[in-house]
């Protein structure tokens, strides 16, 4: 998180009267500070904006214990994806600002799942996250093809 977000977030903690110890640091250098600290670990939204997604799911493998569940989300890489996420999104219903995301950072399933296998996570859960236009919700599915959530275990 940049420093301008930051502060606006330790303002918000402060007015919200909430102890909140917000870092400036990296997934990796936390998880080298904090191993396996953690019952649950959620890293929702995040992966498809940052350099290396593998190196990030590697670090909240290392932060959760043995036993422990990391819970992901981000989007899935296909013309559909590319469809609602950017055009529709960013650009016809304006839900975020144009530039938000970049296509060729979505992850597919598949992708993450062999990142998180090889951080030595287990696949619990793949569920889908469909957006209604019409009436402003979102609710949990089989279609993982645009927005999709997982749910992982590290073995003891």
């Amino acid at each position: 998180m940049g420093k301008a977000p930051l502060s606006v977030a330790r303002l918000h903690a402060m007015e919200s009267v909430l102890e909140i110890d917000y870092q400036q640091i990296t997934a990796e250098a936390f998880a080298d500070e904090n191993p396996e600290k953690f019952d649950v670990i959620t890293c929702m939204e995040m992966l498809e904006h940052v350099p290396d997604p593998s190196s990030v799911i590697d670090a909240c493998c290392r932060l959760v214990k043995p036993g422990g569940t990391v819970y992901f989300s981000t989007i899935n890489r296909n013309p559909k994806s590319y469809l609602f996420a950017i055009v529709g999104a960013e650009y016809l219903m304006k839900m975020l600002p144009r530039g938000t995301h970049d296509y060729a950072r979505f992850i597919k399933p598949s992708e993450l799942d062999s990142w998180a296998r090889a951080a030595g996570l287990e696949l619990n859960d793949l569920k889908g996250v469909t957006y209604n236009a019409l009436t402003g919700l979102f609710s949990q599915s089989q279609d993982v093809d645009v927005n999709y959530m997982v749910r992982y275990t590290r073995p003891l």
